[in-house]
């Protein structure tokens, strides 16, 4: 399987333009899980719950863009690489219950089981947020430098270099 088949797809398209501190957001919760910063991550929660529904789009659209960027450089990732990653990315950065949550509900995303997701999230939003900024980050770091990835993050969003 390449890393598009396990990519999150999205029912939105194309996305909506987003507020810049969405984006920001996004970006914000990606760099730290990228750095394994629980403080950086901490600081970006509130305004990840804030707009969960809009953060969660951007969230989609940067790990689609990711998943095509690492097919294109022929980096292989397969969908046991992403769960591995996931897990490894979230390890002792969240909470265990939501450690768990997040990685379970990856674990069955990844393989296309979208109910069983869904169930195992409780339809709590912010799991699937972090779900997808670990996700993100973990295959971003594949292909880019931690520096590289947040720039080239803002790049493809449409902000400008803070």
């Amino acid at each position: 399987m390449s890393s598009e088949e396990n990519a999150p797809q999205s029912d939105e398209s194309p996305a909506p333009d987003l507020p810049d501190h969405v984006k920001h957001t996004a970006i914000a919760l990606v760099g730290a899980y990228a750095d394994r910063n629980r403080d950086e991550l901490e600081e970006a929660v509130p305004g990840a719950a804030d707009d969960v529904d809009d953060v969660l789009s951007e969230l989609k659209v940067i790990a689609a863009f990711l998943s095509r960027r690492v097919q294109q450089t022929g980096v292989v990732w397969k969908p046991a690489d992403s769960r591995e990653a996931v897990a490894r990315t979230v390890a002792e950065m969240l909470p265990p219950e939501l450690e768990f949550a997040v990685s379970t509900t990856w674990e069955a995303h990844s393989v296309g089981e979208e109910e069983a997701a869904e169930r195992i999230s409780q339809g709590d939003p912010m799991v699937f947020v972090h779900m997808l900024a670990a996700f993100s980050a973990a295959i971003g770091l594949a292909v880019y430098r931690r520096p590289e990835l947040v720039s080239t993050l803002r790049q493809v969003t449409g902000l400008a270099e803070d």
